[in-house]
């Protein structure tokens, strides 16, 4: 339910985005620690160590805050820099990024913000819709023009490159992202990441190389 408070408008400069990040750690904690329906504004005030009324300034209500800490996550992820040069070799640069494609989907934090927006996904499906269009989506097409400069090239033959892009990413994360992202194994060792890349890339070379 959206608060009666007043939306001021928030202060702006150094001050302000020390004390915005200040409000979305401690948001962020109490979402992960209590779930959306166990959070309310005053226990967010409580962790970030602000007053409500300091809250309120910044944030509507709590849906507004964890839309933020969702837009901030996406825009983290979404710096990711993948090596896609549609010059290089398809065996190069699909090991390549597959690995540092799980590193970023599996590393110390980041399943958390994953597991909070698939949770409330169903309640707020412009988030869930906005979150993925911005991440996943956005490395599928990634890869897939990739794809289409090795096809040109005749390297490759694929008729649908988003579905080739989209089978090979799953097929990095297996074995690994569901295990991590249900926590039960902790994010993967370098060696754990190489074995199951190096097999996806043979899977998907040998369906779709010429």
């Amino acid at each position: 339910m959206v608060a009666s408070h007043p939306a001021p408008l928030p202060p702006v400069g150094e001050e302000d985005s020390a004390k915005r990040r200040q409000i979305l750690d401690g948001a962020r904690k109490v979402f992960l620690d209590l779930g959306f329906d166990g959070a309310s504004m005053g226990e967010i005030a409580r962790a970030a160590g602000v007053s409500k009324g300091t809250l309120y300034v910044y944030f509507t209500d709590k849906s507004a805050l964890f839309e933020s800490i969702v837009e901030q996550e996406k825009l983290e992820q979404g710096k990711a820099v993948f090596n896609l040069d549609p010059e290089r070799d398809a065996v190069t640069t699909l090991g390549e990024f597959g690995r540092a494609y799980i590193q970023l989907l599996c590393r110390p934090g980041g399943g958390s913000a994953i597991r909070t927006v698939m949770a409330i996904a169903e309640r707020m499906p412009d988030v869930g819709k906005r979150f993925y269009e911005a991440v996943l989506a956005h490395a599928i097409r990634q890869v897939a023009g990739y794809l289409d400069a090795r096809v040109k090239a005749r390297e490759l033959k694929i008729e649908d490159t988003e579905l080739a892009a989209a089978q090979f990413m799953m097929s990095c994360q297996a074995t690994l992202f569901q295990p991590f992202i249900f926590q039960a194994k902790p994010t993967p060792t370098p060696a754990e990441i190489d074995k199951v890349v190096d097999s996806a890339v043979r899977m998907f070379l040998a369906a779709y190389r010429i």
